[in-house]
């Protein structure tokens, strides 16, 4: 068959080793997929496919040995679950409509880990609707607490949960749990001064590991909503790093507006000889500059009193010294 590669591609299909055959790439933002949808998956793999599926990395699902012949009729196929996830669509029932912007992913959230401090999945589909579809290749990822199970600083972008904790000294009996586990858990941000605890709000991180330990609901998460958020993080064959902290404190609209804003910067600047159009942000921030970059991404964000933001964010290259 005479196919276009960057067609398929685009359409969220693997170019497969397999002559004649692709995988279909199945987006599921924020992890979670309903039970009817996963069935769905297990007829595309059974009628098309060869029977197997493959989880990805990023939390979404790969069918594969799919005959190019019926890349039209998987399309069709996959109109349900493309509903049930919520994600925009140019076209029903010609499937995925753009292949560059990752799979968003999360971690369980406060949904089911009593150290989240927010609805991950929520805010990952929320952010897939701002950003996809696109080709740029962008990795985001959200996780709950500080404790950083979803692995965000490996992404373009990382949210990380945070929480102001609230402290009611009428309900503290001076047990020194929130103390201990802070201790030992956390950073150490509390300790006990007249018999009442007292937290350090610079050393803080906001994990909640207080509320959590807390016997007497002492401790408690504040009402308004804040994150942690990093920066270009990568793998990869070229000085793979961790993303490293820009705002913290920061609040939900800001960092969608951020995120949103970084796709003008990478369109501004990516090299137009890259492979197949793609260029990594990240080498394109470390070609560009950070400051350019930065005046990009924070145009018209407007950030909460609260929000403490690193004015230049700096990476540690790879360093080796001679075996002596």
């Amino acid at each position: 068959m005479d196919i276009n590669t960057k067609k398929l591609k685009k359409n969220a299909f693997r170019v497969s080793k397999v002559r004649g055959e692709t995988a279909s790439r199945v987006r599921i933002p924020g992890g979670y997929i309903n039970a009817e949808s996963l069935q769905r998956v297990v007829e595309i793999a059974e009628k098309y496919g060869n029977g197997q599926i493959f989880i990805t990395n990023r939390q979404g699902i790969e069918i594969p040995g799919i005959s190019l012949e019926d890349w039209d009729a998987v399309n069709a196929e996959l109109q349900d679950i493309i509903d049930a996830s919520g994600v925009n669509q140019e076209e029903r029932g010609a499937g995925y409509p753009a292949s560059g912007t990752r799979n968003v992913t999360a971690c369980p959230g406060a949904s089911l880990c009593p150290y989240g401090n927010y609805y991950t999945t929520e805010f990952a589909k929320e952010m897939d609707k701002t950003i996809y579809p696109n080709d740029l290749h962008y990795k985001v990822a959200f996780t709950g607490c500080s404790n950083d199970c979803g692995k965000v600083r490996q992404h373009d972008f990382g949210i990380i949960g945070m929480t102001e904790p609230q402290y009611d000294p009428n309900r503290c009996v001076n047990c020194g749990a929130c103390v201990d586990m802070c201790q030992r858990k956390s950073v150490g941000a509390l300790k006990t001064v007249n018999y009442k605890v007292v937290r350090d709000p610079d050393k803080c991180v906001g994990c909640g590991v207080c509320v959590v330990y807390c016997p007497t609901r002492a401790w408690t998460r504040s009402k308004e909503q804040y994150y942690r958020l990093t920066l270009l993080g990568r793998t990869g064959k070229k000085n793979p790093r961790l993303g490293q902290d820009f705002i913290k404190w920061v609040d939900h609209d800001s960092i969608l507006k951020i995120v949103k804003n970084s796709y003008d910067f990478t369109k501004e600047y990516i090299d137009p000889t890259a492979p197949e159009g793609k260029e990594h942000v990240g080498y394109i921030v470390d070609r560009v500059g950070f400051d350019e970059f930065k005046k990009y991404i924070m145009k018209d964000v407007e950030l909460g009193p609260k929000a403490k933001v690193s004015q230049t964010v700096y990476w540690g290259g790879k360093h080796y010294d001679k075996w002596e």
